[in-house]
């Protein structure tokens, strides 16, 4: 004979759920319900990881508990070597700091660059908000309309970059070592931005730039037709230049090959990284990795972002955690080229 549902023995379960359930969530309001994240992003103000942190900063706090006000602090340094370092050694563990950097800087862990104080692996990360195709740009007035008449010319180019690890400086040293690109790098300015002046001015005449950052913040340049791509420095063609050629393809060597797409992966899909200081609790790791995430699907920060023409092609933090294990997983013999090249 079956018992009679007991209506008591439901009501104290639904309790027990709730008190077990309760100080998950509790605990999630107290980490952020009245506080302030801070954003830092790790290059100058008015470049394409500016423009894209402004943008994710104005819409996230909506999708992490308690609402908490998000702003942005720009840090730049060495290519966001300077943020990437205080985000490890200096930033709280408490989901209360947030850092954008460079991604293609963790395979200058690998070279033992001096100056890194940081292990790419131990980094909890968020995800990017969009995956990047670098391209050559040159200024109309060098009568330079293609990279096969560059290079018969014979003409060298000044190209500016902010400093190694960043796909501004990396991508056109390899390049320009498979290709031999007549090109000289004129390093240290602190973010695209700079160097858009820089270039304005004609104190250089070219950049390694993604597409995504000259839409986004080359926008009269490129509307005026004052930068013209000539290369692009990635795996596959953007759909937007189907008759520009891909670096890759020019190389003559399979070496070759393999050099300008190893570097082109490491400044593409790692590029725009989000994270959090090693040793933030999971819970938080995880509810920020979600929040991230749903801001970009948000349609209020698509609205935005198509505004400021911001191109949203995101991978999550696991995704990009493998991304970045994968870099120390790369045959040693390509590693040891790539050194030379980029030393």
């Amino acid at each position: 004979m079956k018992r009679p549902f007991s209506s008591a023995l439901w009501l104290a379960g639904i309790m027990a759920c709730t008190w077990i359930e309760t100080p998950g969530a509790i605990a999630q309001q107290q980490a952020f319900a009245g506080k302030t994240i801070r954003l830092i992003v790790g290059l100058a103000p008015g470049g394409g990881f500016d423009t894209y942190s402004r943008a994710i900063a104005r819409h996230m706090g909506r999708h992490i508990p308690g609402n908490p006000a998000i702003i942005v602090d720009n840090m730049p340094g060495a290519a966001s070597l300077v943020s990437a370092n205080y985000l490890y050694k200096a930033a709280r563990p408490d989901g209360l700091t947030i850092g954008n950097f460079v991604g293609g800087i963790a395979m200058h862990e690998l070279f033992g660059k001096p100056g890194i104080e940081f292990q790419a692996t131990k980094f909890e990360y968020l995800g990017v908000p969009a995956q990047d195709n670098f391209m050559l740009g040159v200024a109309k007035s060098t009568g330079i309309t293609s990279v096969e008449r560059w290079i018969a010319s014979g003409t060298m180019l000044k190209f500016g970059g902010v400093s190694p690890g960043g796909g501004t400086d990396d991508l056109p040293k390899v390049v320009k070592a498979v290709l031999g690109l007549p090109l000289q790098l004129v390093t240290g300015y602190k973010g695209t931005g700079p160097i858009r002046l820089a270039f304005n001015s004609g104190e250089v005449q070219g950049v390694s730039n993604s597409i995504e950052s000259f839409n986004a913040t080359w926008t009269n340049e490129m509307e005026r037709g004052e930068v013209v791509i000539i290369l692009q420095e990635t795996v596959k063609a953007h759909p937007s230049l189907p008759n520009v050629p891909l670096a890759p393809d020019l190389a003559k060597s399979e070496e070759g090959k393999r050099l300008i797409r190893a570097q082109a992966t490491i400044n593409g899909v790692t590029n725009r990284l989000y994270a959090l200081p090693p040793g933030t609790p999971k819970p938080l790791v995880e509810t920020l990795r979600k929040a991230f995430l749903a801001t970009l699907k948000d349609r209020e920060f698509l609205a935005d972002a198509k505004k400021a023409r911001l191109d949203i092609d995101p991978i999550d933090g696991e995704g990009i955690a493998n991304e970045v294990k994968g870099l120390f997983n790369l045959d040693r013999s390509l590693v040891a080229k790539l050194q030379e090249i980029l030393k």
